[in-house]
């Protein structure tokens, strides 16, 4: 290849995420209806208060490619969250098909990862590592992309545990009532007992300052609408007590 002077960045020389997208018919371990279910409801809770919606990607199901010194290396988390980067890709304001480190240029702020038989050991670290293949989930979030949160979460067990970066290595954190406050982002993440998707079973989601629960989208119409039929049934027994008042007074209200 060519060198310039001054050399091209590897923003600019190495694939980006159309050269690297997600979908692959190889692709083995197709997803379960709670790992599809599951991200929906961190995404859809993940608001933090120092952030605007614009700057903000939540990934699930789709690679992340982490190495460029080995570009096709890749991880598929079962969630994360990147903040600082425009929620929509580059100039053409495209949906990703990958999220690319090298041309994002920010790392992931936090990774989830939900346990399965089939994943529990690499997920927590306990794979021997094959010098001839790519390494560990553990130690790419730790050891190259050093995320400064990693949870876990067995449903089976509804156990959550909450790993901070500490200098180079993770350090487990004691948790209480099976929740983490995050300051830096003005968020919470804990174990929900309730229905969503109308599956009653605990969710991991996330909750404000004051612990209560951030509602969904959905979950915030439905207040909403609660609050409206609240407030118009308030004004009607208002109005039939007014009317009430002018008959007694031998009034005839005009009702129209």
């Amino acid at each position: 290849m060519y060198q310039t002077d001054p050399p091209l960045s590897p923003k600019e020389t190495l694939p980006t995420m159309y050269d690297l997208p997600s979908e692959d018919p190889e692709e083995k371990g197709l997803p379960d209806q709670f790992h599809l279910f599951q991200p929906q409801l961190l995404s859809e809770t993940f608001t933090p208060g120092n952030y605007k919606t614009e700057e903000i990607f939540t990934g699930s199901d789709i690679n992340l490619y982490y190495d460029s010194r080995h570009p096709l290396w890749y991880k598929r988390p079962d969630w994360f969250a990147v903040l600082g980067v425009p929620y929509l890709y580059g100039e053409q304001q495209d949906l990703r098909l990958s999220y690319v480190v090298w041309q994002e240029g920010v790392n992931p702020y936090i990774v989830v990862e939900l346990l399965s038989p089939g994943t529990e050991k690499e997920d927590l670290g306990q794979t021997l590592r094959d010098v001839e293949k790519p390494p560990g989930k553990w130690e790419i979030y730790e050891q190259i992309l050093r995320v400064p949160y990693y949870a876990i979460f067995d449903r089976y067990q509804s156990n959550f545990r909450m790993f901070k970066l500490n200098g180079d290595r993770y350090t487990e954190i004691t948790l209480t009532d099976n929740r983490f406050w995050i300051p830096s982002i003005e968020l919470g993440l804990g174990v929900w007992e309730g229905s969503y998707k109308n599956v009653n079973m605990p969710w991991l989601r996330w909750y404000d300052k004051d612990g209560n629960w951030v509602l969904t989208p959905t979950e915030f119409e439905r207040k909403r609408a609660d609050q409206e039929r609240q407030r118009a049934e308030q004004e009607r027994q208002k109005t039939e007590k007014l009317i009430a008042q002018l008959r007694a007074l031998g009034v005839e209200p005009e009702i129209d």
